[in-house]
């Protein structure tokens, strides 16, 4: 049932975004701002999915390194990955290595290029939340899974994409802003 925390710098926030540095920066600058266009929805995706059975700062901690494996995360440059490549960047260290998921992001990216350009946008922002839900109070009330994260998932999917299972999408929706999941005393739940 845990509310926002008080942190050392006499602000409330979400309690895991108190919880250590790196979490603290990706909260206040960047957990729940808006993102839009096909290359930074296509780098959350990725991250999402690398995530999926890992704790979020295992990514956060590796990101520099996930981007320069895949090109800056240049839809058309990982779609031209090849099996070189996906062996290549199983033995970076930078990264995840974990086949499945790399295989997915080379994918991922075929699947965000044969959208067309600025499409993937418009399908991943279709899927945005009432911004008149209410807020939660508590971790709690935070859900892992909602109707609209499911729609999301089982679109991407008819698309071509891979590793992006409803609860995934909701994360990829938190991220990105589709969601305002900042807890109700949260100083960051205000619009950015």
């Amino acid at each position: 049932m845990t509310a926002a925390v008080l942190g050392a710098d006499g602000l409330l926030r979400c309690p895991w975004g108190d919880s250590a540095d790196d979490y603290r920066v990706y909260h206040d600058t960047e957990w729940g701002v808006p993102v839009h266009g096909d290359g930074p929805l296509f780098e959350r995706i990725s991250l999402e999915a690398f995530q999926s059975g890992l704790s979020w700062i295992t990514i956060l901690r590796r990101r520099e390194g996930f981007r320069a494996a895949f090109a800056g995360f240049e839809i058309e440059r990982v779609a031209e990955y090849g099996p070189a490549d996906v062996e290549r960047l199983l033995q970076d260290e930078g990264i995840i290595r974990n086949r499945a998921k790399v295989e997915a992001t080379v994918a991922n990216a075929r699947a965000a290029l044969d959208l067309g350009e600025g499409e993937l946008d418009a399908l991943v922002w279709r899927y945005a939340t009432d911004p008149a839900r209410p807020a939660p109070r508590t971790l709690a009330d935070v859900p892992a899974v909602t109707p609209e994260s499911t729609a999301l998932a089982k679109d991407l999917k008819k698309h071509g994409f891979r590793f992006v299972g409803p609860t995934t999408a909701y994360a990829l929706m938190q991220a990105c802003g589709l969601v305002n999941d900042h807890l109700v005393d949260c100083e960051y739940r205000a619009p950015r």
